[in-house]
């Protein structure tokens, strides 16, 4: 097969992802096929006797998941590039458009060179492996964009996620390699046998496709909403992102939020969850009591006798003797501060919690790798920040009300991480209140997808979602994931529901990404084999 099939057949797998991707419509089964082109492709590269195979092994999968990568969060550069511009746009863009791709094709050439060394289910079970290990250190490090999990693209008929109340995302991205490893299979048996074992190898394709979706669908229609009732408003101010920092003065965004909030709030409501940043000034937290728009909120919530409010809002913490790898130094006053991207609870009484946002976005919101960059602070304290940019806190924690109701409070980003809600979820969270500010990427699929993920946490939880965007998608959802309520885009509005409070606590949520950790030692344990068998190879021992 010439380069310039095997080109097209990666394309091809390129197209059948993103077509499979939310927010596509019903189109989300072509993920369990749609990696086969991309398999037909590195075949015929591996029985080609040509020279330089790794080479073209790794280019053919390297267009693949650039190209499907690309295409799928194109939007990223939409939102660097109108913040920062486009010198500053194009290089941080590289993180989740080169990164993500070179990791995912990094699995294929491991599995290509494992390949050469052991039988082909020892391999296959290397790919996976390699794959869904490299999806988990796109999870854990600092330069963290777990975006394009394969698992996340089951978000798109979340039917048929089900199950993830055992297994969480990488339970998805397994079952979407292993359909796509037997259906190549398949594939290969129908072209080279005949009779019987011509059609074996597809109906074992068939049961690990059906035997999930049978179980997801039969989950999916016998599950009831467990927990008791409370009466939740969510916001969408709809904001300009460009605008509300600068040119609205935050009064004026207040009362946006308070008059959108009065305007559907009830005698019963206990919770009103404004967005990401509502509240633009930098509130020292420790003085918080006597802050203005501290107290205009109180006088807000005072109609509400039951009520607590939880708001996205720009908060510091002083320093006098100490600092963190995030605090900058102010000369006039000699004090070291944090900046935080904050979730703040407010009650009608003097109780206030804050929550810091902990999963910060690669270099917009966080330098990564902090204390390698160390010495780089003098140079960024000149451009007025500092390595480590935002602040953020080491672990999950739930805000309590007076009623004794847990939130889970997720900021932003966040939802992208099933393992740290599920933390909350362990500590008491009875809800998830995700708030965000979807506006940055413009009318684009990010806004789509960002809500879209946040069913599979829902699911993995069997928590209730009260989710509010500044100007993305605000919206309620159960516990299986249906999206009950939902605001169209770019529109100023508050919805209203009764959600679900519930104890309820899933294998998922006991045991994390569990299916990750363990697949992440299979990977190494099968990498070693890659250099110890060329070593042996080498020199000659049998």
């Amino acid at each position: 097969m010439k380069s310039k099939q095997t080109y097209l057949l990666a394309l091809l797998s390129a197209f059948l992802l993103w077509l499979a991707w939310p927010p596509m419509p019903f189109t989300t089964p072509l993920l369990l096929i749609g990696l086969v082109p991309l398999f037909i492709a590195l075949n015929a590269i591996s029985n080609d006797s040509g020279k330089k195979q790794g080479k073209r092994i790794f280019l053919t999968a390297g267009l693949t998941f650039l190209a499907w990568n690309t295409a799928s969060i194109y939007w990223v550069y939409n939102a660097i590039s109108a913040y920062n511009g486009p010198l500053i746009a194009l290089p941080v863009s590289l993180i989740p458009f080169g990164l993500g791709a070179l990791l995912m094709t990094f699995a294929f050439w491991l599995y290509y060179r494992l390949g050469k060394y052991v039988n082909k289910k020892m391999a296959y079970l290397g790919l996976i492996s390699f794959y869904i290990a490299l999806e988990y250190l796109q999870q854990t490090w600092d330069l963290a964009f777990p975006w394009m999990t394969l698992g996340n693209g089951l978000a798109g008929m979340h039917q048929l996620a089900q199950w993830y109340d055992y297994t969480g995302v990488y339970g998805g991205s397994l079952w979407i390699l292993l359909s796509n490893i037997l259906a190549f299979e398949a594939y290969q048996k129908f072209r080279s046998q005949t009779g019987y074992l011509r059609f074996r190898a597809a109906g074992i394709w068939a049961l690990v496709v059906i035997i999930p979706i049978s179980i997801s669908l039969t989950k999916y229609s016998t599950a009831t909403q467990k927990g008791t009732p409370s009466n939740v408003v969510v916001v969408q101010p709809n904001i300009d992102p460009y605008q509300k920092l600068e040119n609205i003065p935050p009064a004026e965004q207040i009362n946006i939020l308070t008059h959108l909030s009065d305007s559907i709030g009830q005698t019963n409501t206990e919770y009103f969850i404004w967005p990401e940043t509502a509240i633009p000034n930098y509130a020292d937290e420790d003085r918080i009591r006597s802050n203005n728009d501290f107290i205009t909120l109180q006088n807000f919530l005072s109609k509400y006798k039951n009520g607590t409010l939880i708001t996205g809002i720009e908060s510091i913490k002083i320093y006098q003797d100490k600092r963190t790898i995030t605090s900058k130094f102010d000369n006039q006053r000699g004090i070291y501060f944090d900046n935080f991207n904050t979730a703040m609870q407010v009650e009608n009484s003097a109780n206030v919690q804050f929550y810091h946002k902990s999963k910060l976005v690669p270099g917009v919101e966080k330098m990564p790798f902090p204390k390698v960059f160390s010495f780089l602070d003098g140079v960024f304290a000149q451009l007025g920040g500092t390595v480590g940019g935002w602040g953020w806190q080491d672990k999950p924690s739930v805000l309590y009300a007076q009623s004794g109701i847990g939130v889970a409070p997720v900021v932003c980003y966040e939802s992208l991480w099933g393992d740290w809600i599920g933390e909350q979820v362990k500590d008491g969270a009875q809800f998830i209140a995700i708030i965000t500010n979807d506006g940055w990427w413009g009318n684009t699929s990010g806004k789509d997808q960002h809500m879209m993920y946040a069913k599979l946490r829902a699911i993995e939880t069997h928590r209730d979602v009260a989710r509010s965007a500044n100007t993305g998608i605000s919206c309620f959802i159960n516990q299986r994931g249906d999206v009950t309520q939902k605001t169209k885009w770019w529109t100023r509005t508050a919805l209203k529901a009764n959600i679900n409070l519930n104890d309820e606590i899933t294998f998922y949520v006991k045991s994390g990404d569990i299916i990750a950790k363990l697949l992440s030692i299979t990977a190494v344990l099968l990498a070693l084999i890659i250099p110890y068998r060329k070593w042996i190879r080498k020199t000659g021992h049998a």
